[in-house]
Parts: structure tokens; sequence; C-alpha cells
């Protein structure tokens, strides 16, 4: 329901730029740039129709390391960045202030891996590290997640020009897989059982994260 709203937002923005643009036959404005921020390093191209409307798409890609502990397992995390998005840009103002609506592909993920030292609670039950084996686990989300953001993003005016987003994208709770490899009890039902409470409990811990945070610098060139 949210994705079908946010899409009918970008279609009305489209048409009402079109026809803006047609009634004061005014020219539109290309861009194209880059921008940096918690979307990954992002490549973008637009088109700004009038001073009020603009439509961009653009990607976001990067990698990340770090140290994770989900359900009190340390894991190595990393966080793969990898998505694609249109945004339609309202510009209330006719200015640089802008409010935009939109969706992106979503492949962002993240992968764990988890090497025990010790005894440790796998579920309800405590299993050697010998056991275990060794855990990994991906954690992905919502493949089409809608984004809303505010933003200042340069005047209808040629040049460079440099802008600042900030919003959200919603992209639902992380789904966790959980896998246990090379222990002694890998294959053992009762193992898995715990490992798949585990799984559970775990997916739990972490599906508060339902929205990732956009804030992004842009650069770009209009012409």
């Amino acid at each position: 329901m949210v994705t079908a709203r946010m899409a009918a937002c970008a279609m009305l923005a489209l048409g009402l730029a079109q026809a803006a643009g047609a009634a004061e036959g005014e020219g539109g404005q290309f861009r194209i740039g880059a921008s940096v921020g918690t979307l990954g390093i992002s490549p973008e191209v637009g088109y700004r129709f009038n001073k009020f409307v603009g439509l961009r798409a653009n990607g976001g890609f990067f990698d990340y390391d770090r140290t994770e502990e989900v359900d009190d397992i340390s894991y190595d995390g990393k966080l793969k960045l990898n998505s694609i998005g249109v945004m339609a840009d309202l510009h209330p103002f006719g200015g640089s202030f802008r409010v935009s609506v939109g969706a992106r592909s979503n492949s962002n993920k993240v992968n764990l891996l988890g090497e025990l030292t010790g005894a440790t609670e796998i579920g309800d039950e405590i299993f050697t590290a010998a056991e275990v084996g060794t855990l990994t686990g991906t954690a992905d989300f919502k493949k089409l997640s809608p984004a809303l953001s505010l933003g200042w993003g340069g005047k209808f005016s040629n040049g460079f020009t440099m802008g600042l987003e900030a919003g959200v994208m919603f992209q639902g709770s992380a789904k966790l897989n959980l896998v246990s490899a090379g222990g002694t009890l890998s294959n053992d039902p009762g193992f898995l059982a715990e490992l798949e409470n585990e799984r559970a409990q775990a997916e739990d811990d972490i599906s508060d994260y339902k929205l990732w945070p956009v804030v992004q610098l842009h650069f770009a060139y209009r012409f």
C-alpha cells in the first residue's frame, strides 16, 4: 500500500511537471553528478522540468566492514550497500529547497561470520565451539523500498552546484539466514532446531531497524 502510494505520487509529480512546463513554455534542465553518504557512493542523473518539479535516478554502492553483536554472539560483519532509486523532486518555492518522494530497488545486505572461541548459547542450549563450528549468516531487506527526503538541490540555473539531502528509506525488517558448518553437531536435528531458534531470536533483535537513514552530499553540473 505504501509503495503504491509512493509510485502514484511520483507519477502525479511527473504529470504536473510536464503540464507546468508546457504551460510556461519553459525549457528543462539536465544534471549529472554524484553523491556520497549513507546510501554509499552514488552516481546520479536528473531532469528538472521547471522551477517546481524534477526527477532523479541514482545508484548507491559501497562495502563496509565492522564487528556486529547479534543476540550476544560476536560476528565479523560486512555491510554491502547496493541500491538504485528514482525520486520525484518538488520545489514548492521554486528555488533550491526540495521535498523528494520515490522508491529504491534495495539489494543492501549484511554478511555475518561468527567463529566461536568457547561455549556459547545457541537458541536455549549451551554448545562448545567444536560442536557449533563456524556460523555464517546473511541479513537482507525488502527489495522495493519507498523513500522520502528533504534537501537543497540548487536553483533552476546552469553550472556547478552542491546539495544536501536528509531523509529515510523504508526498508522493512531484516530477514536473517543462519547456517552452521564444520562443527561436530552441524547435521544433528536437535542442534539444528536450536540453531533455528537462535536465528529467530537474532532476527527479532534486529527487527526494529526498519528505517535506513538517508544523508547524502551531492555534487552536480546542470546544463
